[in-house]
């Protein structure tokens, strides 16, 4: 072995877990996934009401749109069944559109979240919750903090996931 080698680490497979990055919006996605119906409805009226009808149109095949023109205007309420029609994927697209237009929208989730104790028992909630204060904390400390991620990998159990590190990018 050549002294100037460093030694070789062993792969976060050989180590038996899986190193990820996952995206603000993948994390709502995960929170939305795992909400109850009445939660799905709040967290599509909060990611909702920032846009306007032609931006809703351009995301998600304008399932969006559709939701907020049966909801009525100015008033915006999001039905249960029409929640249940909205899959994980149409969030994400929809937080990746919401983050453009508004921060304060997508920062505004940690009050919603907090508020309900349907989702502060959530894994995922309580991840998102925690890279949204972090990011609010880097803006507000003159950082960029728009593009927030969290690295993450399962519990040598098997038995969940731990949050690893907070990165800006």
């Amino acid at each position: 072995m050549n002294p100037n080698d460093a030694p070789e680490l062993p792969s976060s497979e050989k180590m038996g877990c899986q190193m990820s990055e996952i995206s603000i919006a993948q994390l709502v996605g995960q929170v939305y996934e795992s909400a109850p119906p009445a939660e799905r409805s709040r967290l599509l009226e909060h990611l909702l009401r920032p846009l306007g009808v032609l931006s809703l149109v351009a995301v998600a095949n304008g399932i969006f749109a559709r939701i907020r023109f049966r909801s009525g205007w100015p008033e915006l309420h999001v039905r249960p069944e029409d929640a249940q029609n909205v899959r994980a994927s149409d969030v994400i697209t929809l937080v990746n559109h919401v983050q453009q237009v508004s921060f304060q929208a997508i920062e505004g989730l940690v009050n919603m979240l907090a508020s309900s104790s349907a989702m502060t028992g959530s894994a995922a909630a309580v991840l998102l919750m925690t890279v949204l204060l972090q990011r609010a904390r880097t803006r507000q400390a003159g950082g960029v903090g728009d593009s927030s991620a969290v690295r993450i990998a399962p519990q040598p159990s098997g038995r969940g996931w731990a949050a690893l590190s907070l990165s800006n990018q």
